[in-house]
């Protein structure tokens, strides 16, 4: 057995190296520790019980400990933080339960092309517009923007399916969707 440093000194970067590297579970423990307050804070702000609450943090150790090593962690703060999140809106949804979402404009994608996607008597112009268009979309654009309005899927199971960041899955959609405006536009006149 290799000899191990004083651990609650090393750096989030460094535990986690630490993990990967050797697959000693103490290092993922500690990092994993320091962060169990904000966990359940976050974790008690989405489902509303301490009990509940407690359950998902632990969930989610026993889950990310065989996993981490899988994932290109940037900082494990935030990382850690959007798939606690994700966690809890699992949860909820397989209870079946409202979620409630601060619906603001500035976080919610806008159905301009919605109305291009709806099946009430399609104008086949345009149809057809936006079906050129998509395929001239970069292939990241394609996918998210098919994935988002056409599938349903929200940012996080786009995340999921993908494996883009979550700030790339809303850039991605946000560039596509202007793209398409403009593409659809040109076509149209």
């Amino acid at each position: 057995m290799r000899f191990r440093r004083n651990i609650s000194k090393l750096a989030d970067e460094e535990l986690l190296t630490e993990y990967k590297r050797s697959g000693d579970t103490a290092y993922f423990g500690e990092l994993y520790n320091r962060y169990t307050p904000l966990l359940y804070g976050v974790c008690l702000k989405y489902l509303k019980d301490a009990d509940k609450a407690q359950d998902a943090v632990m969930q989610l150790f026993e889950q990310l400990l065989p996993k981490i090593s899988q994932y290109e962690i940037q900082v494990f703060r935030t990382w850690l933080h959007s798939v606690v999140k994700n966690h809890c809106l699992q949860i909820l949804r397989k209870e079946s339960r409202q979620i409630v979402v601060d619906l603001r404009a500035d976080l919610v994608e806008s159905d301009e092309i919605l109305h291009l996607l709806e099946d009430e008597e399609p104008d086949s112009e345009r149809m057809e517009a936006l079906k050129c268009c998509m395929a001239k979309l970069p292939e990241e654009q394609r996918i998210s923007i098919t994935h988002f309005f056409i599938d349903e899927m929200s940012y996080a199971d786009i995340v999921e399916t993908t494996g883009y960041s979550l700030s790339r899955v809303k850039s991605y959609i946000q560039n596509g969707k202007r793209n398409l405006k403009i593409c659809i536009e040109k076509q149209m006149k």
